[in-house]
Protein backbone atom coordinates (compact mmCIF):
# COMPACT_ATOMS: atom_id res chain seq x y z
CA UNK A 1 0.00 0.00 0.00
CA UNK A 2 2.83 2.47 0.76
CA UNK A 3 4.61 1.67 -2.17
CA UNK A 4 1.44 2.17 -4.62
CA UNK A 5 0.64 5.28 -2.58
CA UNK A 6 4.23 6.95 -3.28
CA UNK A 7 4.04 5.75 -6.83
CA UNK A 8 0.89 7.84 -7.25
CA UNK A 9 2.27 10.71 -5.86
CA UNK A 10 5.68 10.61 -7.54
CA UNK A 11 3.31 10.44 -11.02
CA UNK A 12 1.23 13.81 -9.98
CA UNK A 13 4.51 15.32 -9.25
CA UNK A 14 5.51 14.88 -12.65
CA UNK A 15 2.64 15.36 -14.40
CA UNK A 16 2.25 18.59 -12.81
CA UNK A 17 5.60 19.24 -13.54
CA UNK A 18 4.97 18.38 -17.35
CA UNK A 19 1.80 20.67 -17.25
CA UNK A 20 3.15 23.60 -16.01
CA UNK A 21 6.71 25.19 -15.75
CA UNK A 22 9.13 28.48 -15.13
CA UNK A 23 12.44 29.50 -16.88
CA UNK A 24 15.20 27.69 -15.92
CA UNK A 25 17.85 29.60 -17.81
CA UNK A 26 19.47 33.01 -18.70
CA UNK A 27 21.10 33.91 -22.15
CA UNK A 28 22.79 37.38 -21.74
CA UNK A 29 25.23 38.45 -23.82
CA UNK A 30 26.47 34.98 -24.92
CA UNK A 31 27.32 34.06 -21.09
CA UNK A 32 24.75 31.48 -19.53
CA UNK A 33 22.90 32.13 -15.78
CA UNK A 34 21.47 29.44 -14.31
CA UNK A 35 18.07 29.97 -12.77
CA UNK A 36 16.45 28.53 -9.35
CA UNK A 37 15.83 25.18 -9.42
CA UNK A 38 11.78 24.60 -8.01
CA UNK A 39 11.19 21.73 -5.53
CA UNK A 40 14.89 22.40 -3.94
CA UNK A 41 15.65 23.61 -0.63
CA UNK A 42 17.04 27.40 -1.31
CA UNK A 43 20.17 26.24 0.91
CA UNK A 44 23.26 26.58 -1.69
CA UNK A 45 21.32 27.29 -4.54
CA UNK A 46 23.54 30.18 -6.59
CA UNK A 47 20.84 32.13 -8.95
CA UNK A 48 20.22 35.71 -10.58
CA UNK A 49 16.63 34.11 -10.25
CA UNK A 50 14.53 35.20 -7.33
CA UNK A 51 13.16 31.55 -5.74
CA UNK A 52 10.04 30.02 -6.90
CA UNK A 53 8.58 26.92 -5.30
CA UNK A 54 6.41 25.27 -7.57
CA UNK A 55 5.71 24.22 -11.81
CA UNK A 56 1.84 25.17 -10.91
CA UNK A 57 0.58 28.75 -12.17
CA UNK A 58 -0.34 31.48 -9.89
CA UNK A 59 -4.29 31.70 -10.34
CA UNK A 60 -6.20 34.99 -9.02
CA UNK A 61 -4.58 38.32 -9.80
CA UNK A 62 -4.36 39.53 -6.91
CA UNK A 63 -2.29 36.99 -5.04
CA UNK A 64 0.34 38.26 -3.11
CA UNK A 65 3.22 36.37 -4.74
CA UNK A 66 2.29 38.01 -8.34
CA UNK A 67 5.09 40.20 -8.37
CA UNK A 68 8.02 36.94 -8.40
CA UNK A 69 6.58 33.94 -7.96
CA UNK A 70 5.83 31.81 -4.90
CA UNK A 71 7.35 32.66 -3.05
CA UNK A 72 9.99 35.32 -4.72
CA UNK A 73 12.46 35.40 -1.85
CA UNK A 74 16.21 36.50 -2.12
CA UNK A 75 18.88 33.80 -1.64
CA UNK A 76 20.93 34.78 0.84
CA UNK A 77 24.03 34.62 0.33
CA UNK A 78 23.84 32.72 -2.88
CA UNK A 79 21.86 35.49 -4.87
CA UNK A 80 23.39 36.88 -7.30
CA UNK A 81 22.85 39.78 -9.71
CA UNK A 82 24.10 39.93 -13.55
CA UNK A 83 25.60 43.24 -14.98
CA UNK A 84 24.14 44.35 -18.06
CA UNK A 85 24.80 46.84 -20.21
CA UNK A 86 21.62 48.80 -21.40
CA UNK A 87 20.61 48.09 -24.90
CA UNK A 88 21.51 44.37 -24.32
CA UNK A 89 19.43 41.26 -25.11
CA UNK A 90 18.55 38.71 -22.47
CA UNK A 91 16.94 35.61 -23.93
CA UNK A 92 14.86 33.32 -21.15
CA UNK A 93 14.69 29.58 -21.38
CA UNK A 94 11.38 27.84 -19.54
CA UNK A 95 10.91 24.10 -19.42
CA UNK A 96 9.59 22.70 -22.72
CA UNK A 97 6.62 24.75 -22.65
CA UNK A 98 3.23 23.31 -23.15
CA UNK A 99 1.14 25.66 -23.80
CA UNK A 100 0.15 27.94 -26.68
CA UNK A 101 -2.79 29.89 -26.05
CA UNK A 102 -1.73 33.31 -24.32
CA UNK A 103 0.30 36.36 -24.06
CA UNK A 104 4.44 37.32 -23.13
CA UNK A 105 5.16 39.78 -21.05
CA UNK A 106 8.59 41.11 -19.18
CA UNK A 107 8.96 43.85 -16.93
CA UNK A 108 11.35 45.23 -15.06
CA UNK A 109 11.26 47.40 -11.79
CA UNK A 110 13.85 49.84 -10.05
CA UNK A 111 15.05 48.16 -6.80
CA UNK A 112 16.19 52.05 -5.59
CA UNK A 113 19.14 50.70 -4.07
CA UNK A 114 20.08 46.67 -3.58
CA UNK A 115 17.91 44.51 -5.26
CA UNK A 116 18.94 41.68 -2.65
CA UNK A 117 16.70 43.62 0.28
CA UNK A 118 14.07 44.21 -2.28
CA UNK A 119 10.41 43.30 -1.42
CA UNK A 120 9.10 42.63 -5.12
CA UNK A 121 5.62 43.48 -4.10
CA UNK A 122 6.52 47.37 -3.23
CA UNK A 123 8.39 48.01 -6.02
CA UNK A 124 6.94 49.90 -9.31
CA UNK A 125 6.99 47.67 -12.53
CA UNK A 126 7.21 48.44 -16.10
CA UNK A 127 6.38 46.63 -19.11
CA UNK A 128 9.20 46.59 -21.76
CA UNK A 129 7.99 43.62 -24.22
CA UNK A 130 4.77 42.06 -24.95
CA UNK A 131 3.18 39.72 -27.54
CA UNK A 132 -0.28 38.33 -27.83
CA UNK A 133 -2.48 37.36 -30.50
CA UNK A 134 -0.03 37.38 -33.57
CA UNK A 135 -2.75 35.92 -36.34
CA UNK A 136 -5.90 34.57 -36.77
CA UNK A 137 -8.72 34.47 -34.44
CA UNK A 138 -8.63 34.49 -30.44
CA UNK A 139 -9.84 30.68 -30.65
CA UNK A 140 -7.44 28.96 -32.83
CA UNK A 141 -4.80 31.56 -33.95
CA UNK A 142 -1.18 31.90 -33.50
CA UNK A 143 -0.30 33.34 -30.22
CA UNK A 144 2.79 34.83 -28.75
CA UNK A 145 2.94 31.32 -25.96
CA UNK A 146 2.98 29.03 -29.76
CA UNK A 147 6.03 31.38 -30.80
CA UNK A 148 7.76 31.07 -27.78
CA UNK A 149 7.56 26.99 -28.18
CA UNK A 150 8.98 27.40 -31.37
CA UNK A 151 12.20 29.40 -30.42
CA UNK A 152 13.25 26.59 -27.73
CA UNK A 153 10.72 27.74 -25.88
CA UNK A 154 12.69 31.03 -25.19
CA UNK A 155 11.90 34.55 -25.41
CA UNK A 156 14.46 37.72 -26.12
CA UNK A 157 13.71 40.93 -24.62
CA UNK A 158 16.04 43.85 -25.26
CA UNK A 159 16.95 46.07 -22.25
CA UNK A 160 15.77 49.60 -23.91
CA UNK A 161 18.93 51.44 -24.28
CA UNK A 162 18.24 54.41 -22.46
CA UNK A 163 17.28 53.09 -19.48
CA UNK A 164 19.36 54.80 -16.28
CA UNK A 165 21.58 52.66 -14.37
CA UNK A 166 21.28 50.87 -11.03
CA UNK A 167 19.90 47.33 -9.96
CA UNK A 168 16.94 46.01 -11.29
CA UNK A 169 14.69 43.61 -11.57
CA UNK A 170 14.06 41.60 -14.59
CA UNK A 171 10.67 39.84 -14.69
CA UNK A 172 8.86 37.40 -17.45
CA UNK A 173 5.49 36.77 -17.10
CA UNK A 174 3.55 33.80 -19.50
CA UNK A 175 -0.68 34.09 -19.41
CA UNK A 176 -1.64 31.19 -20.23
CA UNK A 177 -5.23 31.14 -21.29
CA UNK A 178 -6.23 28.30 -22.14
CA UNK A 179 -8.97 27.08 -19.49
CA UNK A 180 -11.72 29.00 -19.92
CA UNK A 181 -12.21 31.97 -17.73
CA UNK A 182 -8.96 30.71 -14.93
CA UNK A 183 -5.78 32.34 -16.07
CA UNK A 184 -2.79 31.08 -15.31
CA UNK A 185 0.03 33.27 -13.97
CA UNK A 186 3.75 32.12 -14.81
CA UNK A 187 5.89 35.26 -13.21
CA UNK A 188 9.83 35.00 -13.01
CA UNK A 189 11.91 37.47 -11.67
CA UNK A 190 16.11 37.91 -12.31
CA UNK A 191 18.49 40.64 -10.90
CA UNK A 192 20.39 43.22 -13.02
CA UNK A 193 22.63 45.75 -12.20
CA UNK A 194 22.36 47.98 -15.75
CA UNK A 195 25.05 49.83 -16.68
CA UNK A 196 25.48 52.28 -19.04
CA UNK A 197 25.04 56.33 -19.69
CA UNK A 198 21.51 56.52 -20.29
CA UNK A 199 18.99 58.63 -18.18
CA UNK A 200 15.59 57.36 -18.76
CA UNK A 201 12.87 56.35 -16.14
CA UNK A 202 9.41 55.61 -16.26
CA UNK A 203 6.57 57.45 -15.20
CA UNK A 204 3.17 58.01 -14.68
CA UNK A 205 0.42 55.22 -16.79
CA UNK A 206 3.56 53.12 -16.79
CA UNK A 207 4.02 51.72 -13.11
CA UNK A 208 2.06 49.22 -11.64
CA UNK A 209 2.04 47.29 -9.27
CA UNK A 210 1.99 43.46 -8.29
CA UNK A 211 -0.55 42.38 -7.23
CA UNK A 212 -2.54 45.41 -8.92
CA UNK A 213 -1.64 45.53 -12.27
CA UNK A 214 -4.64 42.88 -13.36
CA UNK A 215 -7.92 41.93 -11.96
CA UNK A 216 -10.57 39.05 -12.92
CA UNK A 217 -12.54 41.94 -14.73
CA UNK A 218 -9.74 42.11 -17.73
CA UNK A 219 -11.09 41.36 -20.83
CA UNK A 220 -7.52 39.74 -21.06
CA UNK A 221 -7.39 38.03 -18.06
CA UNK A 222 -11.41 36.40 -17.66
CA UNK A 223 -11.66 34.99 -21.16
CA UNK A 224 -12.99 31.94 -22.70
CA UNK A 225 -10.51 31.51 -25.99
CA UNK A 226 -12.94 28.67 -27.22
CA UNK A 227 -16.31 31.03 -27.73
CA UNK A 228 -14.36 33.58 -29.59
CA UNK A 229 -14.32 32.09 -33.11
CA UNK A 230 -15.20 35.37 -34.58
CA UNK A 231 -12.84 37.60 -32.78
CA UNK A 232 -9.68 38.68 -34.13
CA UNK A 233 -8.61 41.01 -31.61
CA UNK A 234 -6.76 40.36 -27.88
CA UNK A 235 -6.34 43.27 -25.29
CA UNK A 236 -2.62 42.60 -23.35
CA UNK A 237 -3.40 43.02 -19.21
CA UNK A 238 -1.41 45.32 -17.61
CA UNK A 239 0.43 48.80 -18.90
CA UNK A 240 1.47 50.12 -21.87
CA UNK A 241 5.73 49.05 -22.78
CA UNK A 242 7.71 51.69 -21.98
CA UNK A 243 10.29 51.94 -24.53
CA UNK A 244 12.71 54.58 -23.37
Amino acid sequence: MFISVALTTLALAVSQVAAHGGVLQYEINGEWYQGFKAYNTPVGQVSIQREWDTYNPITDPTDSFLACNNNGASLGSGQQSATVPAGSKVAAYWNPWPHSIGPVMVYMANCNGACSTATPSSLEWFKIDEAGLISGSVADGQWAQGELIAQNSSWTTTIPASLKPGEYFLRHELLAIHTPNQPQFYPECAQLVITGSGSSQPSGSYLVKFPGAYSMSDPGVNINVYSETTVYNYTIPGPAVWQG
